[in-house]
């Protein structure tokens, strides 16, 4: 896993700047719904009014709301306002806002910090309460009463509060207590935001005798916190683009290193890598497996961070509206949470065989594309379209099977969503008509609840789509963590100079990885510069496993390869190569051009370089057949040049080299003999102080070898010319006999 996290390090900074954003959007969007409730609950049902604290009343009305207060609290209300009087200055500012100010002096609310507003709103909601209470039971004495205020012991159709205003010190000090001490207990029962509701009733009516325009005020309000909403919406969406773009860049760089670092080792891989991870299955590893990887780095920014913030401000926001509900939100998070373990049980080994069934197609479908010739020459066709078709369907019924349990999801959410807004409604009306909740709070409970379980669900969501991102993520890993077995030791040695390229081989045994038995055994010889050595042999005799251990494609199992006397093994891989020309059995071009695919040899050959080559391999004919030359398209693969043509062009290519061993793993078994003859004269002639190493089935290739070693079950059974191994060796004789007759051996 570190292998794959060391490549998160140059995003982190945009990792970073993300969770920002998130935070930023995730507040945005939590501050929502309490500035709907804040609309309906005060825009609507308050008409605008904010709280009990008036910011303008008149001042005979001031008296009589503070008459009851202590003296020191009755000094520190004045304060926070200012007395306007009629025809002054100051008058002449706000009496258009409030036109009973051409007729009577008015208190006008200074700005006050936010803790003195809130004492002025306990404060004052406690005495609007009294004061209509006191109206109201002498308008209607047998309806309404105010605890501690006996109005029996004041005469009809008085005025109480002129009355009062008359009365000792001592006598309001007494009513003042009774009365507080009364309104304690009926404002704890009516709880503190219906008690500040009542008293914003009070607060509208003497707006309206100000002459105030109500319409406008409540306009006004809802205006100004929708502004506010569309505001903070605004930066939701900007942070959310935001989001999205540094997400994005960071999963697509990260997803771009990732395969690098698979392209990377695997170029590291020696043959023994590649036995173990099959083509097929490096390709998906490389494409899909990664892009799984990279999809999940999104997600992981986007929504593993977003969702516990979301859904734990959801929670706290949600129980300061209204703590009484919290358990309709925990049963249906536990509901939530149950179908997701429900579904993660059944989808995960799901998610494990979809990553081996899609190695299973591209394998399937690499070998049907590559080998449809030989399908179509026997006429195999049916039976791959069967073969193809159950592994397509194994993939298919899996994607199915996942994609159906996927689909359960999104209706088991929304009976669950709208179940909980149900009962969150029928609960919350019962609760708003005993006058416990407003209405604006309930419904900002509503969106918070929704919230919230949208958030588990998007943490669920996490927890389905890890599974299969974690598959990949250790196939992935897998790779990057398997240590290639031919690695270039820390104290290298370099070749002596000048450098001369004998080869030799000393007592040299190979097995596979995992065999029980040895391929080669006991191999001994000297290839020397300006000789050709050619290997022959029956099939699996063990020749081209013998020449492969040249360049390193394996390392020998007992024994040593040299070259000028030197362990190949401790010397750097590139340094080795470097001197060696390799044409393999298979020939193997790119896409790309003919140019292009000599220059593999040496970028910087000149184009004397690159007709010198192909003129050595015979290949300048074809090359220039059509008039393009070394500007000639090949198609991925040679796929359109021939067999022959194809391996003249990997000779050539190994020529621009101009190393001074070259290998040549039966190169010249699609060329005619003409072309074959050829190809060795011309060899001879410009290689002749590099050292030729050939593998061939031919016995007329190696007919002027200057050494010629006879394998049979990976033992040399014969080692010298021509003449001495037709006297000498059995099997090389045989072997010669079944190609060319005694005159052409001769």
């Amino acid at each position: 896993m570190s292998h794959l996290l060391k490549h998160l390090k140059p995003f982190i900074w945009m990792i970073l700047i993300a969770i920002v954003l998130l935070f930023v959007q995730a507040n945005s969007e939590l501050s929502l719904p309490d500035y709907l409730s804040r609309i309906v609950n005060v825009g609507i049902q308050q008409g605008g009014v904010e709280n009990a604290v008036p910011v303008a009343i008149r001042q005979n009305r001031m008296e009589e709301v503070t008459l009851l207060l202590s003296d020191t609290d009755r000094e520190r209300v004045l304060q926070s306002y200012t007395l306007v009087t009629p025809g002054s200055t100051e008058s002449q500012a706000w009496i258009k806002q409030y036109p009973a100010l051409s007729t009577e002096a008015v208190y006008i609310r200074k700005d006050v910090d936010d803790s003195e507003m809130e004492w002025l709103n306990t404060t004052m909601t406690r005495a609007l309460l009294v004061t209509s209470g006191i109206e109201r039971a002498f308008a209607n004495p047998d309806q309404a009463a105010i605890p501690g205020f006996d109005i029996s012991a004041f005469p009809a159709g008085t005025n109480p509060f002129d009355l009062l205003k008359k009365a000792p010190p001592e006598m309001l000090a007494r009513l003042r207590e009774q009365i507080n001490t009364a309104m304690d207990s009926q404002l704890k029962a009516l709880g503190e935001n219906m008690a500040e509701q009542t008293a914003i009733q009070v607060v509208k009516a003497e707006y309206t005798a100000l002459g105030m325009d109500m319409t406008a005020l409540q306009t006004s309000y809802i205006l100004r916190i929708g502004g506010k909403m569309l505001l903070i919406t605004l930066l939701a969406v900007v942070s959310a683009i935001g989001v999205g773009f540094f997400a994005s860049r960071t999963a697509a760089g990260f997803g771009r290193d990732v395969r690098r670092a698979v392209f990377e080792k695997v170029e590291s891989f020696a043959n023994a890598e590649f036995d173990r991870f099959s083509t097929a299955s490096l390709i998906t590893r490389s494409t899909n497996d990664v892009t799984q990887i990279q999809q999940l780095t999104f997600m992981l920014i986007r929504m593993v961070f977003f969702a516990p913030i979301m859904g734990i401000g959801g929670i706290i926001r949600a129980l300061e509206k209204d703590s009484s509900m919290w358990w309709l939100i925990a049963v249906a998070v536990a509901v939530l949470l149950v179908v997701v373990l429900v579904l993660f049980t059944f989808t995960m080994p799901k998610f494990k065989l979809m990553q081996k069934l899609t190695d299973r197609i591209n394998l399937v479908t690499r070998e049907q594309l590559s080998g449809m010739m030989v399908i179509r020459a026997f006429n195999r066709q049916d039976f791959e379209h069967k073969r193809f078709d159950q592994t397509n369907a194994e993939l298919a019924d899996t994607g199915l099977f996942i994609s159906r349990a996927m689909s359960a999801m999104f209706p088991t959410m929304t009976l669950i969503m709208n179940g909980l807004s149900v009962m969150i409604i029928w609960i919350g009306a019962h609760q708003v008509a005993q006058s416990n909740l407003q209405v604006g709070d309930m419904m900002a409970f509503m969106q918070y609840a929704m919230q919230i379980v949208f958030s588990f669900l998007m943490m669920s969501f996490m927890f389905i789509i890890l599974p299969r991102a974690l598959v990949s993520v250790n196939r992935v890993a897998e790779v990057l963590n398997t240590e290639p077995s031919i690695t270039d030791k820390e104290k290298a040695v370099h070749f002596p100079e000048p450098f001369r390229g004998e080869v030799s081989f000393n007592n040299v045994s190979f097995r596979y990885p995992d065999a029980d038995e040895n391929v080669i055994c006991s191999i001994n010889f000297t290839a020397k510069p300006g000789q050709m050595t050619a290997f022959i042999g029956s099939t699996g005799s063990g020749k081209s496993t013998l020449i492969n251990l040249i360049p390193r494609f394996y390392d020998v199992t007992e024994g040593s390869i040299t070259i000028d006397g030197v362990d190949i093994r401790d010397v750097p891989q590139q340094e080795l190569r470097k001197q060696i020309g390799y044409i393999p059995q298979k020939g193997i071009l790119f896409s790309g051009t003919v140019e292009s695919n000599l220059k593999f040899g040496d970028e910087k050959a000149s184009p004397e370089d690159l007709q010198h080559a192909v003129t050595i391999a015979q290949a300048r004919s074809f090359i220039q057949e059509d008039g393009q030359g070394f500007e000639r398209e090949i198609a991925q693969g040679g796929a359109n040049v021939s067999g022959g043509q194809k391996q003249r062009l990997t000779i050539a290519r190994a020529l621009v080299k101009k190393a001074p061993i070259y290998i040549f793993d039966d190169s010249f078994s699609a060329l005619d003999f003409k072309t074959d003859a050829e190809l060795r004269k011309a060899l001879k002639e410009h290689t002749s102080s590099s050292t030729i190493l050939i593998v061939t089935q031919r016995v007329s290739t190696i007919l002027q070898a200057d050494q010629i070693i006879v394998l049979e079950d990976g033992d040399i059974v014969g080692k010298g010319t021509h003449k001495e191994l037709m006297k000498t060796c059995h099997t090389y004789r045989e072997i010669a006999l079944s190609q060319l007759s005694l005159e052409e051996l001769s």
